[in-house]
């Protein structure tokens, strides 16, 4: 399957376990950014950082907005493949991620999320400039961004 939003996706895969599902049978939708979140740091670990590089450098990213779109449901079982993409920034304090949830049996999309991020110093909680390594891993892929500037 190659229908991803954007081109050249980090892909994640999980499946969804009893302990994710509720009461309705399906996947609880606090999952999914738990889901997000652990994607994002593999995303950051395949470019041989790790939450010491942040430490170090005394520098990490908080989300300011998040948006979801729960598309369909997931259920136990369910092998799930979850891409993300930097599609926008600044390289200095902003950036965006997105993510997109597909079902790897069937390829349908279950879910959408755009993450809004800043830089912030870990010592003073206040925005602050990205280090070397953040700088390096939130540019915009050259297919990304032509991508995004067809939106």
């Amino acid at each position: 399957m190659t229908d991803w939003d954007f081109p050249d996706p980090f892909i994640y895969r999980v499946a969804a376990r009893a302990e994710d599902i509720d009461a309705f049978g399906h996947v609880n939708n606090g999952v999914y950014p738990r889901w997000l979140d652990e994607t994002a740091w593999a995303h950051w670990d395949s470019e041989g950082f790790d939450e010491e590089t942040c430490i170090a450098a005394r520098r990490g990213m908080a989300i300011m907005r998040a948006e979801y779109d729960y598309l369909a449901a997931s259920f136990a079982g369910d092998d799930l493949e979850i891409a993300v993409w930097v599609t926008a920034s600044d390289r200095r304090l902003r950036a965006e991620r997105r993510f997109q949830i597909r079902r790897a049996k069937d390829g349908k999309t279950l879910f959408r999320a755009l993450w809004k991020i800043v830089c912030f110093d870990l010592d003073s909680g206040k925005p602050a400039r990205m280090s070397a390594e953040l700088k390096s891993h939130y540019a915009v892929k050259p297919a990304v961004e032509a991508a995004m500037q067809r939106l």
